[in-house]
């Protein structure tokens, strides 16, 4: 495998994409909307019919009773928006929306979240956020409301461009470190033929998903919107508040990505988060008896490397027959760097490696996710890589093999030790990215901004909360703490400060700080 592809495991899987169009681009967006106002208001009007949820719903949570009761509690809905906002007369998409109703009779309105990506379906993420917050004000006071956005989970059309069997062998992963001028159109063709409709391939991106956030606001009955977003969902919430600042109310904004840098910029920011996350666990390992990597910290990165390099040519066997090679336990490894929390399972999996059994990892990396016992994946991976292509910057050859090689220097961790790939995957895609960069700077007539950043995050660095604070002239919660996205940590300081802000819109002092 390529040097670049474990490390596009994280930069690319595990986290969104960054900017992509010209400043034109960007100037001319929020121009457009306000002249295609009028021909939505049919959308802004519609009635949400809520009723049962699909069942699945229930099935992807954990096997938490709260978690359980908050999910069947929820009530499911379709929300209709344009597939294309410069024609809004034109052929529409669906997108799954699921609402667990406020407890109380003193309602204000609906949390509106994002759980990260892109990709992740925020339909079953809402109960897992309603079961930690209940007993609190947010779910008395508050409907908790997940849609996902267009492509993903429940949406219609969703995008689809792997079988299982691709997904369980890795097959994406491996295309990013292999594409070829023929692999780069295939995927397009794989992708349309998957999704059933080739023209939403071009609608993917995180302006018309803020486009569509502004819909749903106002078909929730919200005259402003109030929002909760982890991860990419802080770039999806500084993208609305840069389009439509006049809609908001409030904005927690967790796990920041910061609004400044380039995908360039981003994808080594995301691999140094990573590295420096990795030289934390493997701090505490050595401070453990038998520690796989050894008792002395300096040396984590290669024997680090010594374990997993010989899986490029030659992968283990899982327990259930699969080929686990050098992108699976990496992507193992990085699962588990997500939080403090996982860090044993890491040193877990590790020494199992280490004694030639690589299920341990596997676990680990299907957690990250979602493969159902049954082999069943969601489409967060196939939904990433579109939004991506619709939200990155695209390279040439040489910037592609330059960008692997500073990668590789970035995270040595999970250096393969082979040759960068030459050739960009959304090449072909069937339309040129259209975020722009940078964005959500000199906004006019925001409200305050909560921004909320751990000193310890993986894989959005602490100093890219900082930089979207500022950019926002927001206010900032540090967490001191080693994990990525805070606000569903059920910790007494960051539930109190969170609450205060998104109820009675106070925020907390210049300088405030909460540890895990």
């Amino acid at each position: 495998m390529a040097p670049v592809a474990a490390v596009t495991a994280v930069a690319s899987l595990l986290l969104a994409g960054c900017t992509a169009a010209t400043q034109d681009d960007r100037d001319a967006a929020p121009e457009s909307e306000a002249v295609q106002d009028s021909d939505l208001e049919r959308y802004r009007g519609q009635e949400l019919d809520f009723g049962a949820c699909d069942p699945a719903l229930v099935r992807s949570q954990p096997a938490v009773p709260q978690v359980i009761d908050a999910a069947e509690s929820a009530e499911c809905a379709m929300l209709t928006v344009p597939l294309d906002y410069e024609d809004p007369a034109g052929e529409t998409i669906e997108l799954a929306v699921a609402r667990i109703a406020a407890t109380g009779e003193d309602r204000i309105g609906s949390v509106v979240l994002n759980p990260g990506g892109p990709g992740a379906a925020a339909t079953t993420f809402a109960p897992l956020v309603a079961a930690l917050w209940s007993g609190g004000p947010l779910t008395d006071r508050f409907d908790i409301v997940g849609f996902d956005t267009r492509g993903v989970g429940l949406s219609r059309p969703a995008v689809d461009c792997y079988t299982d069997d691709e997904r369980d062998a890795d097959a994406p992963l491996a295309a990013l470190g292999e594409w070829t001028d023929d692999s780069a159109r295939e995927i397009v063709e794989k992708c349309a033929d998957g999704t059933g409709r080739g023209d939403v391939l071009a609608h993917l991106g995180t302006r018309d998903t803020a486009r569509d956030m502004d819909i749903l606001r106002a078909a929730l009955g919200d005259e402003k919107l109030t929002f909760a977003g982890v991860s990419y969902g802080t770039r999806l919430g500084a993208v609305y508040a840069e389009m439509f600042p006049q809609n908001v109310r409030a904005l927690v904004l967790d796990g920041a990505v910061d609004p400044l840098k380039n995908t360039r910029e981003r994808r080594i920011h995301l691999s140094e988060g990573l590295q420096a996350s990795f030289q934390r666990f493997a701090d505490f390992c050595a401070a453990q008896a038998d520690c796989p990597l050894g008792a002395d910290p300096a040396r984590a990165t290669s024997e680090a490397q010594r374990l997993l390099r010989p899986l490029v040519d030659e992968p283990l066997i899982a327990a259930d027959g699969r080929e686990v090679g050098f992108l699976a336990a990496g992507e193992g490894i990085v699962a588990g760097l997500y939080s403090e929390a996982s860090w044993p399972a890491i040193a877990a999996g590790l020494a199992e490696l280490k004694a030639g059994r690589p299920d341990a990892l596997l676990a680990l990396r299907d957690g990250s996710y979602g493969r159902s016992e049954s082999g069943e994946y969601t489409n967060s991976y196939e939904a990433l890589f579109a939004i991506n292509c619709l939200d990155e910057e695209r390279f040439t050859a040489e910037e592609m093999a330059r960008l692997g090689e500073d990668l590789n220097d970035a995270v040595p961790f999970l250096d393969p030790g082979t040759a960068p790939p030459t050739q960009d995957g959304c090449e072909y895609w069937p339309s040129e990215p259209t975020l722009g960069y940078p964005y959500a700077t000199d906004i006019d007539g925001l409200p305050e901004v909560l921004v909320v950043s751990a000193t310890g995050d993986p894989v959005t660095p602490h100093d890219g909360g900082i930089s979207l604070a500022d950019t926002l002239g927001a206010r900032l919660l540090t967490v001191d703490g080693n994990q990525h996205g805070t606000i569903v940590s059920r910790n007494e300081c960051i539930d109190e400060i969170v609450a205060d802000y998104l109820v009675d819109l106070e925020l907390p002092e210049d300088g405030a700080r909460c540890a895990l």
